[in-house]
């Protein structure tokens, strides 16, 4: 059963605790809010400010797992806090480790700070959770797909279009790194993995990967430089690092250009087409 009193007052505890600086928010002037207002809170969990005060005045529905999960993500609670979120709402606590979406309140505080940086957080199999905003100008808006097409590796053999971001020269070293790194992900996690599930839906529905996947090869690594082709930029050339979260299995990418270079200028070109879009 839901507990609103204690749903209630727990979320009140958490929004207090934080301050705009801690989610990538400017504090503004004259702010006499302790903590973040409920409008702010609402905005970063992607819902209506009257939605989410009613729940911290225990009014209105039963929040369903995915209100919840969206209620974590933008209060930065941790794992344990997320836990006891669900269970203060009536609701099992979600899955932890690899299989788990919740991106840890770690590296969501380096995300919120790279926003003029392309950056995303990735799962192992390749979904994107979390990205900035030069990171949706440069691979696209991750919060529109759905299903096994959230994943890259599974969309490189299924969606033709995936194929058109990245340098033709790439695309066969490509393939064979998406296929290694799913063959191994199955024999880490087992056959009643989400890997496992997307090699065999890629292997009814792709003869590329069906071949590479027979010649079992494992091991590829990705190239040094990753190169993107953006439709309105052209050509990049960008260098990635990596942050791993060993408890999530997330992993955080961050491209960045050698200062001076032909993909740094276009990077700031990128930079320039982001700002009006928004």
């Amino acid at each position: 059963m839901i507990d609103r009193a204690g749903l209630a007052e727990f979320l009140r505890r958490r929004r207090e605790a934080l301050q705009p600086a801690d989610v990538g928010l400017p504090r503004g002037a004259r702010r006499r809010t302790r903590g973040l207002r409920r409008e702010e809170v609402a905005a970063l969990c992607h819902m209506s400010a009257d939605y989410y005060t009613r729940i911290e005045q225990e009014r209105g529905p039963q929040p369903s797992e995915a209100m919840l999960a969206a209620i974590a993500q933008g209060l930065h609670l941790s794992v344990a806090e997320r836990d006891h979120l669900f269970r203060l709402a009536g609701h099992a606590a979600p899955l932890r480790g690899a299989a788990g979406e919740h991106v840890s309140p770690g590296m969501l505080r380096i995300l919120d700070r790279l926003d003029d940086t392309p950056a995303e957080v990735v799962t192992e199999v390749g979904e994107t959770l979390r990205q900035t905003r030069l990171g949706v100008a440069l691979t696209g808006d991750a919060s529109q797909r759905s299903g096994p097409a959230r994943s890259l590796g599974y969309r490189w053999f299924t969606d033709p279009g995936t194929r058109a971001l990245y340098a033709a020269d790439d695309h066969e070293h490509l393939s064979r790194l998406f296929a290694s790194g799913l063959r191994e992900l199955v024999a880490l996690r087992g056959r009643g993995s989400r890997a496992a599930a997307l090699a065999d839906d890629l292997l009814r529905r792709s003869p590329e990967f069906a071949a590479l996947w027979q010649a079992h090869e494992v091991g590829v690594r990705p190239r040094e430089t990753k190169r993107f082709v953006h439709p309105e930029v052209g050509l990049l050339e960008l260098s990635c690092q990596t942050l791993l979260d060993p408890d999530q299995g997330h992993r955080l990418l961050v491209y960045t250009a050698a200062p001076g270079s032909e993909s740094h200028e276009r990077l700031q070109l990128l930079e320039v087409l982001a700002g009006r879009a928004v």
